[in-house]
């Protein structure tokens, strides 16, 4: 058990495995619940589990959700079933893996957010200004991780629209049909028994179409997210001891401060310039696009930005 724990603390330390770790949080959480419900069952106190389950859920209400704010963010790491779940993380992970490699982990966890954010916020409009839904807001509640995977899936169809993914029994399907194809199925369900869910994954969807518009246009909506994930980080990063020789000062005064200039912004990929831009389209023309380095496919997207 206690390897368990240490696989599972390397993989929150590894630097730029965002998606693994948004996948490893939702697991978590669902197996905590599921130990939880399996318990308070066995001890027959299901009232507990309702009642913890209940802080989690997004609740329909606004008077609800008013009381319980946090809700707004818990709810799309929260699921119960396994098979939602699964169907939700395999999801995150494939159209995940494309905004990792073309737009780093940053802009990942930027998308997932904002798209479970607007996924919720569509909800609890809908929910409370139209009146098919009104007469349910009372009593219905969500949760689950489509809205944030579905901001992620559109993201990804929206920057590589021609991408194809394999799919069994049928080939090699551009990810802008696929996308499309459960953008669709998610509207004609919006007047279903799942309703609420259906909207959400329309928040999401259209959040991140947005988010990677105005990304390309030099409007990175994420920003915020950024700022508070880094201050979480650092809270909890332990800070050693700096210490810094009279000769790496001296080198950093007398280099116009490059020493400082480098700390913190190792992993960040510079704008191309025209040389570097030409390299990697003669090699994308002598082995294609695939054999791009992450690193290459990111300055790429940043000089057509500049362009």
């Amino acid at each position: 058990m206690s390897g368990l724990f240490e696989d599972f603390r390397s993989e929150f330390n590894k630097p730029n495995n965002t998606l693994v770790q948004l996948i490893l949080v939702n697991t978590v959480v669902f197996l905590l619940l599921l130990l939880a419900k399996v318990g308070l069952q066995m001890a027959q106190n299901m009232d507990v589990y309702y009642f913890i389950r209940g802080q989690m859920m997004l609740p329909g209400g606004l008077s609800d959700f008013l009381r319980k704010p946090w809700t707004l963010v818990t709810y799309f790491f929260m699921h119960e079933d396994i098979f939602h779940i699964l169907y939700n993380m395999l999801f995150l992970y494939w159209f995940g893996r494309l905004i990792d490699e073309y737009l780093g982990n940053r802009r990942l966890i930027g998308l997932y957010i904002m798209g479970g954010l607007a996924g919720g916020v569509l909800y609890l409009v809908m929910y409370n200004l139209v009146p098919y839904f009104q007469n349910q807001a009372d009593t219905a509640r969500m949760l689950g991780a489509s809205a944030a995977a579905f901001s992620v899936a559109v993201g990804a169809a929206t920057l590589l629209p021609n991408y194809t993914f394999h799919l069994f029994l049928i080939g090699a399907v551009r990810i802008k049909y696929i996308v499309l194809f459960f953008i669709i199925i998610s509207f004609a369900q919006s007047a279903g028994p799942n309703a609420g869910g259906n909207l959400a994954h329309l928040g999401g969807a259209l959040m991140g179409f947005c988010y990677v518009k105005l990304l390309q246009n030099g409007t990175d909506l994420g920003r915020p997210i950024y700022w508070i994930a880094d201050g979480w980080s650092n809270l909890l990063k332990p800070k050693p001891p700096v210490k810094v020789s009279y000769r790496q000062r001296s080198s950093a005064s007398t280099q116009g401060g490059s020493y400082l200039a480098t700390t913190g912004t190792a992993t960040a990929v510079s704008t191309p310039d025209q040389d570097e831009v030409d390299m990697i389209l003669d090699k994308i023309s002598r082995s294609g696009y695939e054999s791009l380095t992450r690193e290459e496919k990111q300055k790429l997207f940043r000089a057509s930005q500049r362009n």
